[in-house]
């Protein structure tokens, strides 16, 4: 919800400047004579506005703004010797009204011969290509490809020697690369400059780029995310600038905050529970050391929930500089259940820790459950046998394994996941649960093109081994994560295609399967499907399966993708459901 308020106000402020903006001068733009680009290139080419593409029903009624229009011709000319048109010719004329513009385009140079000399292998990052048009941003653009290539590889050394000989009167480029990859380099010792009141080693265990690692640009990005996510800095800075033979040692200066409080209060909307305000007070680096303490409310009519939280990086530090962090959650939560109502009092303490794409936590919990019957339910001894209700008091340690190797957490193009975690319920004392619940979940993403393609599969077990486990504990679907055809957690043991009952399951399977594609600009569509399987028996994989399929839309913003899904019942399009949500679900 933190995300959902973030775009809230990202697009009111937006939607406010848009309002204001005041009409500059300006005259309509005919552009006539071009061959070998789009009107709406050369319109962005020129910073020409153009009616907005949502409003399809109106014209685009070009116009470009009087203070460009004495730049224009030389505007012109670079984009066409950007694009390898020299000779292009340019006829401007004015009127009160209106700007003509008559271009030439004359023949393009062409490249003729490329020539490669390399002891490392850069075809894939050469965009210019022979008997082409000689585009001097590709040949530009191919430079840098190199180099990226080059670096990810851990060769910080290498010596490029790129250039493009044109010939103007043959209309023709011979465009060479010369390249000697040099020896591997690896990272040096972490300096750290700027700390006050946090101790140098709790940094160190945040540094993902270990000395005698082999050189790598995604470790740097690694390192200053791990810092940064202490939430105890206005400003992170790594730097690789020195290099000591092939040995590159890292800079980091840090400035610590100089406003450790943080306060949070708003009202949004969640397709899970609805309308709901919500505040927090979080203080950083409590006490020193980058730890942190901080305390949330929240209250829907679904929902209402209060957890004190703390937290402190680096508890023990082993081996060479990794950190095992510790944390704790205390706190109270009242939710509401198709059918029943669960209140929990919780204790959690937990220890982590994060290292690349790997994260491993383990922890113990004390659980306090008051499971109750909505009141319509209570005269039904048969929904009363099948929903487990009571107090319960549960102890189990638990443990969670992370691995997420996409290229982004909040809109993946590439990459796959791994989840899985573990509860034991611990029976200790005669009348208390046992019980062993496991989960895991998998993630695919990859894109064609511009076509991004993904799977999603769950599956998750309990087994009661001794006394009754609260209804809560047992697997339920719906949602945003699961099937977007039914409202969150609002699906339970499945009898048929079509049907459910309210009682939670032993057994759970979920497969989603999604693929997006741009339609215009940041706005992309969707269609997907989701296939949800819940049996009451521990480990019984054989049940009903509710199948939906829907369509959605995804506009992108700084802060991540918005999603909107209208998802159906194939077997039954009237139970439907629409969920929205920022970020991904894959």
């Amino acid at each position: 919800m933190h995300l959902k308020r973030i775009l809230f106000i990202w697009f009111l402020i937006h939607s406010v400047s848009y309002s204001e903006e005041i009409k500059l001068p300006s005259h309509k733009i005919e552009i006539s004579g071009y061959k070998h680009f789009t009107i709406s290139t050369l319109y962005d080419a020129l910073d020409v506005t153009t009616t907005s593409k949502l409003k399809f029903w109106a014209d685009e009624n070009p116009e470009i703004t009087d203070k460009l229009i004495p730049t224009l011709e030389a505007t012109l000319k670079s984009f066409y010797d950007s694009e390898g048109f020299y000779d292009a010719k340019f006829k401007i004329e004015q009127n009160k009204t209106t700007v003509q513009v008559d271009i030439v385009e004359n023949t393009p140079v062409m490249v003729s011969d490329i020539n490669i000399s390399s002891d490392f292998d850069i075809s894939s990052s050469i965009l210019t290509q022979k008997d082409t048009i000689f585009r001097a941003k590709d040949f530009i653009e191919s430079k840098k490809n190199i180099m990226k290539a080059l670096l990810d590889e851990g060769y910080c050394s290498h010596d490029l020697d790129a250039k493009a000989y044109v010939d103007l009167d043959k209309h023709q480029a011979d465009v060479k690369f010369m390249l000697k990859k040099g020896g591997i380099c690896t990272f040096g010792e972490a300096y750290i400059k700027g700390l006050k009141d946090i101790d140098e080693k709790v940094v160190l265990t945040r540094v993902r780029a270990k000395k005698g690692d082999r050189y790598s640009p995604k470790k740097l990005k690694a390192t200053y995310n791990s810092i940064y996510g202490l939430n105890s800095f206005d400003l992170v800075q790594v730097s690789v600038e020195r290099k000591i033979y092939n040995v590159v040692p890292i800079d980091i200066t840090l400035k610590e905050v100089h406003d450790a409080y943080h306060f949070e209060a708003g009202v949004g909307y969640d397709t899970y529970i609805g309308p709901r305000v919500h505040t927090s007070l979080v203080k950083k680096n409590f006490m020193g050391d980058a730890q942190k303490t901080g305390i949330k409310l929240s209250w829907s009519k679904k929902e209402q929930l209060a957890i004190g939280e703390y937290y402190k990086p680096a508890l023990f530090i082993v081996f060479d500089n990794y950190g095992i962090d510790f944390g704790t959650e205390f706190g109270y939560s009242n939710l509401e259940y198709s059918g029943f109502q669960e209140e929990k009092g919780f204790g959690k303490f937990y220890l982590e820790h994060n290292e690349g794409n790997l994260a491993l936590k383990v922890g113990l919990a004390l659980e306090n459950i008051d499971i109750s019957l909505e009141d319509n339910l209570n005269e039904d001894e048969e929904l009363q046998q099948a929903i487990n209700d009571g107090t319960f008091l549960l102890f189990y340690p638990y443990i969670d394994i992370v691995y997420d190797a996409r290229d982004d957490k909040l809109n993946p193009k590439y990459g796959y996941y791994f989840a899985t975690s573990l509860e034991y319920g611990v029976d200790y004392k005669p009348d208390a649960t046992s019980y062993i619940k496991t989960y895991a979940e998998a993630r695919l993403i990859h894109t064609f093109d511009k076509l991004t393609l993904s799977a999603v599969g769950k599956v998750g077990v309990v087994d009661n081994l001794t006394q009754e486990l609260p209804e809560s504990k047992f697997f339920f679907s719906g949602g945003s994560y699961s099937n977007r055809a039914y409202g969150y957690r609002s699906i339970g043991v499945i009898g048929s295609p079509t049907s459910d009952s309210i009682s939670g399951a032993a057994s759970m399977l979920n497969l989603s399967l999604e693929a997006n594609h741009p339609i215009v600009g940041d706005l992309y569509g969707a269609v997907f499907t989701d296939n949800t399987m819940q049996n009451e028996e521990s480990y019984d994989f054989s049940g009903e399966v509710i199948s939906s399929a829907g369509l959605g839309v995804r506009y992108m913003t700084p802060i991540g993708p918005f999603k909107l899904d209208v998802g159906f019942n194939v077997n039954k399009p009237s139970q439907y459901g629409i969920s929205f949500q920022i970020g991904q679900s894959f």
